[in-house]
């Protein structure tokens, strides 16, 4: 695995530095990107971002692919598998500390993706109010391999609950797969995160309308006390059809993040990249607003957490030390 990934890097190397010579144009430099299962917010992500990163620069050719998700993802960066990918805020923080897996990785980021404040939809003509409504109920949290059953199951611990005793948990083998179980019954609930969450805008669109459910004021700060590396985040109004009052709620920041091999000059060119077309990226995706560089810094653990390319470029700009 390591030869591979050296070899990997090299040919980055390679990529990057053979335009160097005056008058050659500059080869393009290919990218493999994981996202996650179709039907999720990952992919819709990362397909926007690869969309618009490879018209910005052509020397780019940025690939996304399906993967099972966060947690694949991580595995497959340390590989040197695949150069970038989206993760979670969840199973990111818990790498970054080594939790139930020592050592800590050496990941980085690349960017900061966007808030991802969790919470559950239910049909609007159910009977669910409550969080504890739901308890002794089947609510499908998310595919296997994605943070978004990290996310759930550290808020419902947060408010005293067990995510695999408390409900009749369900797992999904895709992410899209989940609003047509609450649709037909399969399903009282789908548990999801952030703005602009597919699962989320079917559920609204569909003929049942639906209802959001989120932590109560005082389970966020149940949650906020018991794991303080959550925040308190918001859903605007109308990010969801028919959603016309705010909600607030718990969560945290997903991440692009990078095999720590990455040559510092090709992340450097993806933040600059990337940083240059933050007005088409919120233009052609609502949750996309969030990633600025501002945002990156700000919710970064640490600024050693960021990769030193991308960090160059921040210095650069003025939004980092």
């Amino acid at each position: 695995m390591k030869f591979a990934a050296m070899i990997c890097a090299g040919a980055l190397l390679f990529a990057s530095g053979a335009g160097a010579e005056e008058g050659k144009p500059m080869p393009k430099t290919t990218i493999h990107f994981g996202t996650a299962t179709p039907g999720g917010g990952f992919p819709l992500y990362g397909n926007a971002f690869a969309e618009l990163m490879n018209a910005a620069d052509p020397t780019l050719s940025i690939e996304p692919r399906n993967t099972k998700g966060s947690n694949e993802n991580i595995p497959l960066l340390e590989a040197g598998s695949i150069d970038i990918a989206t993760v979670a805020g969840e199973p990111a923080y818990e790498a970054f500390k080594g939790i139930g897996r020592p050592p800590a990785t050496k990941l980085k980021i690349l960017a900061a993706m966007y808030s991802s404040p969790g919470m559950f939809v239910v049909r609007a003509d159910s009977p669910y109010r409550r969080i504890r409504d739901l308890v002794g109920q089947p609510v499908a949290f998310g595919a296997k391999g994605s943070g978004l059953p990290i996310l759930s199951r550290y808020i419902l611990d947060g408010i005293g609950l067990k995510q695999d005793e408390d409900f009749r948990s369900i797992y999904l083998d895709r992410a899209g797969d989940g609003p047509a179980m609450v649709q037909d019954g399969r399903a009282a609930a789908l548990w999801g995160a952030g703005i602009g969450w597919p699962g989320f805008t079917r559920m609204a669109e569909s003929e049942h309308g639906a209802r959001f459910i989120a932590p109560d004021t005082d389970e966020i700060a149940k949650v906020l006390a018991r794991h303080s590396f959550l925040k308190a985040l918001t859903v605007p109004a109308n990010s969801y059809p028919k959603q016309t009052e705010p909600i607030a709620s718990v969560g945290s920041w997903s991440y692009i993040l990078v095999r720590d091999s990455l040559p510092d000059d090709v992340a450097y060119r993806l933040a600059k990249t990337l940083h240059g077309i933050e007005a088409d990226f919120c233009k052609k995706l609502a949750q996309a607003c969030e990633t600025t560089a501002v945002n990156t810094v700000a919710a970064a653990p640490d600024s050693s957490l960021i990769h030193p390319g991308v960090l160059r470029y921040f210095r650069e700009i003025g939004v980092a030390k």
